[in-house]
């Protein structure tokens, strides 16, 4: 009797070592694939993490303020700066027409090479234009008998606006100098502004 009973605790324990093998040798790879798993939901690796994330929403952010100052940061908010830009629209809209109008006479076929302006576009010429030249006495001499489009005479590729005196001369004239002059009359204020971030430098006579 006593040789079974020996034999089943021999068993059992054989059992018993055989079950901590298992529990051992398939814990193992259990806990190794926790560890594995342990930056997801280790807290200081949830940090890690969220400083991953961080840089993702600060590029954000920055590239949306880069986008603003493109857009000159700021100055919207700037009383000075929207009454600026009030005014800037303002003077455009002012001399648009007449800009338009000589561009025309300039630079389309409507005109040939030492034709006389038509009495309609002379008289915006001289109003708009001619009043307001810093030498116009100068440009008229004896008197003006008209307004004529021909070659510049240091520049023949460009073409530009003369003045034809009642004597028979003849001189050219800036249609931008004119436009400075008329805003700078209109609107000393902000003319000079105006004049540095839309005219070019130098302009003719």
């Amino acid at each position: 009797m006593a040789t079974p009973l020996l034999l089943r605790q021999v068993l059992l324990l054989h059992r018993l070592r055989f079950h901590n093998y298992q529990r051992l040798t398939v814990a193992a790879p259990h806990r190794l694939w926790c560890t594995a798993a342990t930056p997801t939901t280790n807290p200081s690796s949830s940090s890690s993490e969220h400083a991953k994330q961080k840089p993702s929403s600060a590029v954000t952010i920055n590239s949306s303020n880069f986008a603003l100052k493109s857009k000159d940061p700021g100055r919207e908010g700037d009383p000075d700066y929207r009454k600026w830009k009030v005014k800037e629209e303002e003077i455009l809209r002012d001399i648009e027409p007449v800009v338009v109008l000589t561009k025309d006479i300039l630079h389309s076929r409507r005109y040939i090479d030492g034709e006389q302006l038509i009495d309609e576009d002379e008289k915006v010429v001289v109003e708009k234009l001619l009043a307001y030249h810093p030498h116009s006495e100068d440009k008229i001499g004896s008197g003006l008998d008209s307004i004529m489009v021909d070659r510049h005479p240091q520049f023949g590729n460009s073409r530009c606006l003369f003045v034809v005196r009642t004597d028979g001369s003849w001189i050219d004239f800036s249609y931008q100098k004119c436009l400075r002059e008329y805003i700078r009359a209109k609107y000393p204020i902000h003319a000079e502004k105006f004049i540095r971030e839309h005219f070019k430098r130098g302009s003719g006579g």
